[in-house]
């Protein structure tokens, strides 16, 4: 992606805002329903006999291979922030591309590493 630093903010602080905002207007209509779901997705990346980071990779290699732009970005920060390394990105990318082929490859190199570009820089 050639875009400058600020740009990058926009597109995916601003991205996972937007999942947030949507997240909350369907919360509105649906309370229990939504409540139901984020209490379960919360329980399910708890650390347990997988520690989050872990999860977040997984999430994340699921995510690439099912071309679900707002998870890759969500679970590649989760990821990050919960100490993985580009290695462990790339690794994850290339488990999912072994499964899912071009697509999920082509969204693993320049999505999920822009994004871990993004945010292990903000974290440094």
């Amino acid at each position: 992606m050639d875009i400058n630093s600020e740009e990058m903010y926009n597109f995916f602080d601003e991205s996972i805002l937007d999942y947030k905002e949507g997240s909350s207007r369907i919360k509105k209509r649906l309370p229990k329903m939504t409540q139901g779901y984020f209490d379960f997705t919360e329980a399910c990346f708890e650390k347990g006999a997988i520690d989050q980071k872990e999860k977040q990779l997984m999430a994340l290699g699921i995510s690439l291979y099912s071309q679900d732009e707002y998870c890759i970005m969500y679970h590649t920060k989760g990821a990050v922030e919960h100490g993985a390394t580009e290695d462990e990105i790339m690794e994850t990318i290339a488990v999912s591309a072994a499964l899912g082929g071009g697509a999920a490859f082509s969204q693993g190199v320049t999505l999920a590493v822009d994004t871990f570009d993004y945010y292990n820089d903000v974290k440094h």
